[in-house]
C-alpha cells in the first residue's frame, strides 16, 4: 500500500515554491512527485497557510453511540444484568430517542467488552466422546460400477 509523502518533504517543496524556484510543473519533476499531488499541496497551503499534511479523520459515519450513551448502557446492564437485548433497545428508544437494531446492540456490547453472560448450568459430562476408528468407512466411498455380464 502506498505511503503518504512525509511533512519534510511537503516543506521543501512549498519552501522551493515560495522562493520561486519554478512552477508546480517544474518543482513536480525536480521533486519526482505528480503534478497533481503538487497542485493538491499548493492549494491546501493556501487554504490553511500550513504546509503540513492536514490529520486525516476516521472513515465512514460516526457512531450516534458516543461515550455517554455506553455509559448509559453500562449502568443499565449492571443494574440489571439479565437485561435483553430487545429491552435494551426499547429502553435506548425510550429514553434516549436512539434506534438500532438487535444486531448492531449486540456489536455494541462486544465493542464494550460485555459478553453474553448465560453459562451452563450443568458441568461438563465425565464421560469420554468416542474415539473414531482410524478405519475406513466404505460408504464415504465414490461407487463404482461394475458391470457383470
Amino acid at each position: 500500500m502506498a505511503k503518504a509523502y512525509s511533512n519534510d518533504l511537503r516543506l521543501k517543496f512549498i519552501e522551493a515554491h515560495q522562493q520561486g524556484e519554478g512552477s508546480l510543473e517544474e518543482l513536480a519533476g525536480q521533486f519526482h512527485v505528480s503534478l497533481g499531488w503538487a497542485k493538491l499541496v499548493s492549494a491546501t497551503f493556501r487554504r490553511t497557510g500550513s504546509a503540513v499534511r492536514p490529520p486525516v479523520g476516521k472513515p465512514g459515519r460516526r457512531s450516534k453511540f458516543t461515550t455517554e450513551v455506553q455509559q448509559r448502557a453500562r449502568e443499565w446492564i449492571t443494574a440489571q444484568p439479565d437485561l435483553t437485548l430487545q429491552e435494551l433497545q426499547t429502553k435506548m428508544r425510550s429514553e434516549l430517542s436512539l434506534s438500532a437494531s438487535i444486531g448492531r446492540l449486540w456489536n455494541l456490547l462486544g465493542e464494550m467488552g460485555l459478553r453474553l453472560k448465560k453459562s451452563r448450568s450443568t458441568p461438563p459430562s465425565k464421560t469420554p466422546s468416542p474415539v473414531r476408528s482410524p478405519a475406513v468407512s466404505g460408504r464415504n466411498k465414490r461407487g463404482r460400477s461394475i458391470r457383470t455380464s
